[in-house]
């Protein structure tokens, strides 16, 4: 039996626009099913072992999640960091019973992968499934979460993921300095002072 339960926000922390929907004991052929046929603009399906998230994304999410990936990719760019970008793919793996489409996620050097080797998700309000399983279902290294203003980053260890200070995969991103871009309110401006700043020695 399939039971669903309705999450939405409190008004006083959920950006507005954005809502999650949680279905249990959901089987993987309807998830697939789901996936491949509901072609609503920026719905993103998180699928775990029978529970399905479906979140419709605020417009502050999609910004900051642009601002991240924008500001990544000019970091790689002017140090010549080879980075592959994958936008918000739909990763799934059936024997590990996973599945869900990242905020932004990345290959670094040589060619595009069947899996991201690292992955961007922005967390603007708490609840929801908890995504590191999922991603360690995947095989993703590296999970960078945007919370509280700040990013926290996760490596795969095994199975579990553990907390690290700084990206292993592009040790010479200053994950400390690039926040303070994020959280500039105009994007276009943060692109170019972070431009600025990497150009006069960042």
């Amino acid at each position: 039996m399939v039971a669903a339960a309705h999450m939405p926000l409190p008004s006083s922390t959920a950006p507005a626009g954005e809502e999650r929907f949680v279905i249990h004991g959901v089987p993987w052929q309807t998830y697939v099913r789901l996936r491949d046929e509901l072609d609503t603009p920026g719905l993103r399906m998180t699928f775990c072992e029978g529970t399905l998230e479906l979140m419709r994304p605020s417009i502050d999410h999609e910004a900051a999640k642009t601002t991240i990936a924008r500001l990544i990719e000019l970091f790689a760019l002017e140090r010549d960091v080879p980075l592959y970008g994958y936008g918000s793919t739909t990763f799934r793996r059936e024997a590990k019973s996973r599945g869900l489409e990242p905020d932004e996620c990345y290959c670094v050097g040589g060619t595009l992968k069947e899996f991201p080797e690292f992955a961007i998700e922005v967390v603007l309000t708490s609840g929801g499934l908890d995504k590191l399983p999922v991603y360690s279902g995947l095989g993703v290294p590296e999970v960078w979460f945007w919370e509280r203003d700040a990013f926290h980053i996760h490596a795969l260890r095994g199975e579990p993921y553990e907390p690290i200070a700084a990206s292993e995969l592009i040790p010479d991103l200053d994950l400390v300095a690039l926040a303070r871009f994020v959280r500039w309110p105009d994007q276009h401006e943060a692109v170019k002072a972070f431009r600025s700043w990497l150009r006069n020695g960042g």
